[in-house]
């Protein structure tokens, strides 16, 4: 189950964004949420990735953290007459126009952080004083 390695180096690299994040004192801010760009041919199962993502978070700044993913669907080229298309699934590959089977990948193998919310954020907010009674 490759999902578990992609949930670690998720975790890995919002620590990382986390402790550049961290003020003088040192503390890191936790994450709320992460949100991912995920392609439709990037060999990724959903609900694989969200039960690793939950283990992976355990002792670190994403301890609770929400994942929410988005697909991305696959689409591809055709080197020859330069017709686009989606992949779908299973992924057709030859081109529906021409059938050639020369094509390009245009979308569909992201796997990218697209959004981190953290909570620390709103804890940080200024509380509004009242005006004093007189």
């Amino acid at each position: 189950m490759h999902e578990m390695s992609i949930a670690v180096a998720v975790v890995e690299q919002v620590e990382e964004a986390a402790a550049r994040l961290a003020d003088g004192t040192g503390a890191a801010p936790s994450a709320r949420s992460v949100h991912l760009e995920v392609g439709e041919l990037a060999g990724v199962v959903a609900d694989a990735l969200a039960f690793s993502f939950d283990l992976a978070c355990t002792g670190t700044v994403l301890e609770g953290a929400a994942l929410t993913t988005e697909t991305v669907p696959g689409r591809a080229r055709c080197a020859r007459c330069a017709r686009d298309w989606p992949t779908g699934m299973p992924p057709r590959l030859s081109c529906p126009g021409c059938d050639g089977a020369a094509t390009e990948l245009l979308a569909g193998r992201e796997l990218r952080i697209t959004e981190v919310r953290w909570a620390e954020a709103e804890q940080r907010r200024p509380v509004a004083t009242l005006p004093e009674e007189q």
